[in-house]
């Protein structure tokens, strides 16, 4: 009797599944689940841990040659390798894509959901990233760069936004992505308007941009970032520790944070760079057309092509004979 009844609820309990199941697959089929353009994230309870982490990497080489002393560049990997397996160890369904950042160019170095990279191993990643800073080495032998230089920070951005946008629209159930800076070089002001543009997109498609900042420096673009998109931002004190920085505050998914203390930034510098020099400024005069930034006073708009100060001069001599043939007439 009591088996009977057991088999009947392992029966009704397989009924009750198999419907939901068909329930959930019509929805999807149907196009009535949430859509994409939303860009919340959508699925059943168990996705909700699930973590598409893009990791950006700063393979600046002049950045490096400068900073040896205090982290050496094959120590800063074994940090960063240690974490991507931590990664991928906490959930199978945890995705991770790296994007190296160079000195002239970006690219794609890792991507876990890659069917070719199933069992790829962490010396063929490094085999990867060795070719791309050679060749990224090869193309600034003919320039002379003064200090560390600039990474692209922008373009590896644009490329993290356009890898996550195609998972938005080819997976209907998609896990929930984040964008982890790990940058050194200091900010390049000619690529301000880039990345703020990179900025409000993340915003817009609510992928926070996480920070890890490694240099010498503060990142004010990086700040700014993490402010903006609701991210971490974060300067280690100790480098030699910087796999339990890492393993600590950017590990955790964002379901996880909204019980976690995370570290908050202590300031922003929300200062601007202008377009006609790409310095930083704290004070400067805005399109009103196109709202570009300059450090001075423009006889006309660089960007869109706008006259400044033509209406004022118009009504300032048109004012006074207005008022001469009002007095006139009276």
């Amino acid at each position: 009797m009591i088996l009977s009844n057991f088999l009947k609820l392992v029966i009704d309990f397989k009924i009750v599944f198999l419907k939901l199941h068909s329930f959930i697959k019509f929805q999807i089929t149907e196009g009535k689940m949430t859509p994409v353009s939303s860009k919340l994230y959508a699925g059943p309870l168990f996705f909700y841990d699930v973590s598409l982490l893009m990791v950006l990497i700063d393979t600046n080489p002049f950045f490096w040659n400068s900073a040896q002393s205090t982290l050496p560049f094959s120590k800063f990997l074994t940090h960063v390798l240690a974490f991507l397996n931590s990664i991928l160890l906490l959930n199978q369904m945890n995705q991770v894509v790296v994007i190296a950042a160079g000195y002239n160019s970006c690219g794609y170095i890792f991507d876990s959901s890659d069917p070719q990279s199933q069992n790829q191993r962490a010396e063929d990643l490094l085999d990867k990233l060795e070719e791309f800073v050679d060749n990224d080495q090869e193309l600034c032998r003919e320039q002379s760069v003064d200090g560390p230089g600039f990474s692209l920070l922008s373009g590896s951005l644009s490329m993290a936004l356009c890898y996550i946008q195609r998972v938005f629209r080819t997976v209907p159930l998609h896990p929930q992505p984040r964008i982890l800076c790990l940058h050194g070089s200091p900010d390049g002001p000619g690529q301000y308007v880039a990345i703020m543009n990179s900025i409000f997109s993340a915003q817009r498609s609510m992928v926070p941009i996480d920070a890890c900042v490694i240099g010498a420096q503060h990142s004010a673009f990086l700040q700014q970032a993490s402010y903006i998109t609701g991210g971490v931002y974060l300067k280690p004190q100790i480098l030699d520790g910087l796999f339990q920085y890492l393993s600590t505050v950017f590990a955790t998914d964002l379901h996880s944070r909204c019980f976690l203390q995370l570290p908050k930034p202590t300031g922003v510098d929300f200062r601007a760079s202008c377009f006609c020099h790409k310095n930083t400024i704290d004070m400067g005069y805005i399109c009103s057309v196109c709202l570009s930034i300059f450090c001075k006073h423009q006889k006309k708009c660089s960007t869109c092509g706008s006259v400044f100060g033509q209406a004022q001069t118009q009504d300032s001599s048109t004012t006074p004979d207005r008022k001469r043939k009002t007095l006139v007439d009276g």
